[in-house]
């Protein structure tokens, strides 16, 4: 199945040629076969545009592999894009505890991830994640020893999320949040942002990027990729 060919910037970078190229030249090449097939499933969904971008995977990968990650946090999973490029990269005996409301938006994507012979590596829990990190948190066990958690979730809770995942997360431990740059709203005058939605979260998220910004129990990166994706890791 030949998934479609995304040259349409989702994100920030406008110039339709230059993204192309960027996709051309790296990131498709290099894109795994069956992440190719789960784009084209996900292209058929309505809310398509919620998916990882291929070249935010790609970045995905790179960090995971930098890290060494072998126990990883997902908030957010929707078809699973980036859960299965996680699923991919971390070794066989590695877990990837993955939580979101909407399991019909899994499954889409499931059968390729049981096709990609990683499923035993993910636990994925139906629930909101606020809940779901609450009861990870009761085991002592599991406080400071997950390497890596990718957020993609309610912008709501962005705030809530992080201070749990803080205490999940191991000392040099990464986390991403997606979506910190808000269709590039973070920089407009609200007056200016005419999109209902977009200008609903832009406030919530400009102050979550004051938050991470202020925090220094980390360190940040801000990569536009995709909707932005700000990269942080845990020093203490």
């Amino acid at each position: 199945m030949e998934p479609p060919k995304q040259t349409e910037p989702k994100g920030l970078l406008q110039t339709h040629e230059l993204y192309k190229y960027i996709l051309e030249t790296n990131v498709y090449p290099r894109e795994p076969e069956l992440l190719k097939q789960l784009r084209a499933l996900t292209a058929a969904h309505p809310l398509a545009v919620m998916g990882t971008t291929p070249d935010s995977g790609q970045l995905i990968s790179l960090l995971l592999k930098l890290v060494g990650a072998k126990r990883t946090i997902e908030l957010g999973v929707f078809t699973g894009y980036s859960l299965l490029m996680t699923a991919l990269t971390i070794p066989d005996d590695g877990q990837i505890v993955a939580i979101d409301l909407d399991r019909k938006a899994y499954e889409i994507g499931r059968p390729v991830i049981e096709k990609a012979g990683v499923e035993h590596k993910i636990d994925f829990i139906e629930s909101d994640a606020l809940t779901a990190l609450d009861k990870l948190l009761e085991n002592r066990d599991n406080e400071g020893s997950f390497d890596y958690a990718f957020v993609d979730a309610d912008k709501a809770n962005y705030i809530n999320y992080h201070e749990k995942i803080m205490k999940l997360l191991k000392v040099n431990g990464i986390v991403v949040y997606d979506n910190t740059l808000w269709f590039g709203s973070v920089a407009q005058p609200e007056d200016k942002v005419v999109d209902d939605y977009v200008r609903e979260w832009r406030g919530t998220v400009i102050q979550f990027n004051k938050t991470l910004a202020a925090d220094p129990r980390i360190e940040t990166s801000v990569v536009p990729l995709g909707d932005g994706m700000t990269i942080c890791r845990r020093l203490y």
